[in-house]
């Protein structure tokens, strides 16, 4: 049974809680002693059953009737397994949102039939567009509050095609529906005669699988060296991590980047089983032939690869911090298991959220998607993120807090790339 990851975006009251709840209600995905808390509470409180709350679990979500961090909840139906992220609708909260849709396949964009669609629906879809999110869920919800009427849901379906044809989204598909009430939600409704599509469940159900998006282009990242030099084992040598993309197997010659030191795959471990072949996303213990100086955020990867081994790349940025970004910051990039010194040597531009057209600008505010140029001390094994969104992706770290600054999607990592202008006015894109 295949698996597939979607987030709730959209904006703060558009009913992204009460939709999911909706699902795992009537898709019969409540645990019972759940069930029996949600009900002590309705009879306390009186009214119906708050479906908010199967995912607003923070005190201060459930006082405040919002949701602040990202919750991610899992059900299965006979046709698929599914895990759901819960995102913040509030623009503070952008952060929390770019973590939660980092991973997913599909993204379900609230949108307020009685509001259309609004600043943060734009910006939502343009995060999970620069993320590389493939399918897309317009969810028209509240439509019991208009009346059902078909001409608000066109309207705003229109508004939307028109974000879908400036971010060139692949897929979008477009559901009126009450979260509420649970119309068009897991089973098709009456209220809504007009609208002769599947519900959203039905959708979701039918959405083809991810796929390891480069099974030609191998890449395996060290994360721990495993030395237990017990009296069993005492040359034992492993190198944990999990694959990123294709599949390794042994016998396969392989290089160690940065180093460019050459060997072979002796074995290939998974539950401390040797294996005759493991593929991306499992994690594995990769031991090889030679002895050699590998260490952790070092990439292993076959000699036919061709990963960018670079130390200046290009990247888009969602700016996470209070404190704005300049060029000539000095912070620290974490790509997976591998963290190094960097500095950002331009900014090269910003998207208007209005018009997702680019900007000239000479700093990045909180919140902000920017264009930038990063320089780092050490090199870096990456690919771009339209090739791997794996190994296509990072984090900028603060060197003296820890704090996380950015999210990051590498554009471009040619150096003879770097000597060319990149023109303001020219329309956003990685």
């Amino acid at each position: 049974m295949d698996l597939l990851r979607f987030i709730t975006c959209g904006s703060v009251d558009d009913g992204k809680s009460t939709l999911i709840g909706r699902l795992l209600y009537d898709s019969d995905s409540v645990s019972l002693d759940v069930l029996a808390t949600l009900e002590k509470r309705r009879a306390t409180t009186g009214g119906d059953v708050d479906l908010a709350l199967l995912t607003d679990g923070l005190k201060a979500e459930r006082e405040q009737g919002i949701t602040i961090d990202v919750a991610h909840k899992y059900f299965t139906t006979p046709r698929r397994k599914f895990i759901i992220t819960d995102a913040p609708g509030h623009v503070q909260y952008t952060r929390n949102m770019v973590t939660g849709a980092s991973n997913a396949d599909l993204a379900i964009v609230l949108v307020d039939a009685r509001q259309g669609v609004i600043e943060q629906t734009r910006r939502h879809t343009l995060l999970a567009s620069l993320l590389g999110i493939q399918h897309f869920v317009l969810a028209v919800n509240k439509m019991d509050l208009v009346g059902h009427e078909e001409v608000i849901f066109q309207n705003i379906v229109a508004d939307y095609a028109a974000i879908a044809e400036q971010l060139k989204l692949p897929n979008v598909v477009a559901i009126p529906l009450s979260a509420l009430n649970g119309d068009n939600v897991v089973r098709r409704s009456d209220f809504l005669p007009w609208y002769h599509g599947p519900s959203l469940l039905e959708h979701l159900e039918s959405v083809p699988a991810a796929i390891d998006a480069n099974p030609n282009e191998p890449r395996f990242q060290v994360q721990y060296v495993i030395r237990p030099q017990t009296e069993e084992l005492p040359d034992y040598r492993g190198y944990a991590g999990r694959i990123q993309s294709g599949t390794y197997r042994p016998g396969d010659r392989v290089r160690i980047w940065p180093s460019g030191l050459e060997t072979v795959i002796e074995a290939v471990e998974v539950n401390q089983q040797e294996v005759a072949a493991a593929s991306a996303p499992q994690g594995v213990v990769l031991r090889l032939r030679d002895d050699m100086d590998v260490s952790r955020g070092d990439t292993i990867v076959p000699t036919t690869a061709h990963p960018a081994v670079v130390r200046e790349l290009e990247a888009t940025l969602c700016w996470m911090d209070e404190r704005p970004l300049r060029a000539g910051r000095k912070l620290l990039v974490q790509h997976h298991s591998a963290t190094v010194k960097a500095a950002v040597t331009t900014i090269l531009q910003k998207t208007n959220i209005e018009t997702f057209e680019s900007q000239g600008t000479d700093e990045a505010r909180l919140n902000d998607i920017v264009r930038v140029r990063l320089k780092t001390a050490l090199p870096l094994v990456v690919d771009e993120y339209r090739q791997n969104r794996v190994t296509g992706a990072f984090i900028l770290v603060d060197e003296q807090t820890g704090a996380t600054l950015a999210a990051g999607l590498i554009a471009a990592t040619d150096p003879e790339y770097f000597t060319q202008e990149v023109p303001t006015e020219a329309a956003f894109s990685i």
